[in-house]
C-alpha cells in the first residue's frame, strides 16, 4: 500500500467544456506549469461523468503523463476500474459511491478522497476511516453548486476542519477568497472554471499559489 501524501493544497476538477475549446489535457499542463515548484502539491481529479469507459481512460492516460511529468497526483471520480487501468494514484468518491473500505479492500495501493456537502457527512466519512482527505462545499456562491443547496459559509467550513480530516473548501473559491477559506483551517482548495477557463491558466494556478502561501 502507498503511503498518503496527504492533502493536496490545491485539487484541480476537470471539465472539459470548461476550457473554452482547448483540449483539457493542454490546460491542465499550462496550469500545472504555472504551480512551478508547487506542482506536486496539486492533485487533479478526472472528473467527467458523461464519458464511457473507453474514452474516459484514454484522456486519463493523458492527464496521467502531463502530471507525473510535474510531479502532481491524479484522481479519478468514482472509477476505480480507470484509476488503475491508467495508473492514477487515487479514487474520489461522490455521493452513492462506493465506501472508501471497499475501494481499499480492491485497490489497497489507491489513495481515496471525497465529496462531502455537511458537516454531518465530514463525520461519517471521517468515522469510516480509509479517507486521505475531504472536499466540502459549497462554501460560497457558486452556479455549479447550486444542485447541492445553499452555500454553507466559513463558520461551518471551520467546523469541518476540526473534525480530524484535512478538508478542502470548494464552491465559489476564488484567490482572493482562499485565504480566509485557510484561515478557517481548510488545508487546501478545490476549483474548477477559476483555473481552466482561465485566459491564462497558469497565471491562475500562481495566483492562488500566492493567496495560499500569504496564509
Amino acid at each position: 500500500m502507498k503511503a498518503p501524501r496527504g492533502a493536496p493544497r490545491l485539487y484541480l476538477i476537470s471539465d472539459r467544456r470548461a476550457t473554452n475549446g482547448r483540449p483539457l489535457p493542454d490546460v491542465i499542463a499550462a496550469a500545472l506549469d504555472g504551480a512551478g515548484a508547487h506542482a506536486p502539491s496539486v492533485a487533479v481529479q478526472l472528473r467527467e461523468k458523461d464519458l464511457e469507459a473507453r474514452p474516459l481512460l484514454e484522456l486519463a492516460r493523458a492527464l496521467r503523463d502531463c502530471t507525473a511529468a510535474r510531479g502532481a497526483r491524479l484522481f479519478v471520480n468514482d472509477r476505480v476500474d480507470v484509476a488503475l487501468a491508467a495508473g492514477a494514484d487515487g479514487v474520489h468518491l461522490g455521493g452513492g459511491a462506493l465506501a472508501a473500505a471497499d475501494v481499499r479492500a480492491v485497490a489497497p495501493a489507491l489513495e481515496v478522497a471525497a465529496s462531502t456537502h455537511a458537516v454531518a457527512d465530514v463525520l461519517q466519512r471521517r468515522d469510516a476511516g480509509g479517507l486521505s482527505f475531504v472536499v466540502f462545499g459549497p462554501v460560497f456562491e457558486t452556479p455549479s453548486k447550486r444542485p447541492y443547496g445553499p452555500p454553507l459559509g466559513l463558520a461551518a467550513l471551520g467546523e469541518a476542519c476540526g473534525l480530524g480530516i484535512p478538508v478542502l473548501a470548494i464552491g465559489g473559491v476564488d484567490a482572493a477568497r482562499t485565504p480566509a477559506c485557510r484561515s478557517a483551517g481548510a488545508a487546501g482548495v478545490a476549483v474548477i472554471r477559476a483555473v481552466l477557463a482561465a485566459d491564462d491558466p497558469g497565471r491562475a494556478m500562481a495566483r492562488f499559489f500566492g493567496a495560499i502561501e500569504s496564509t
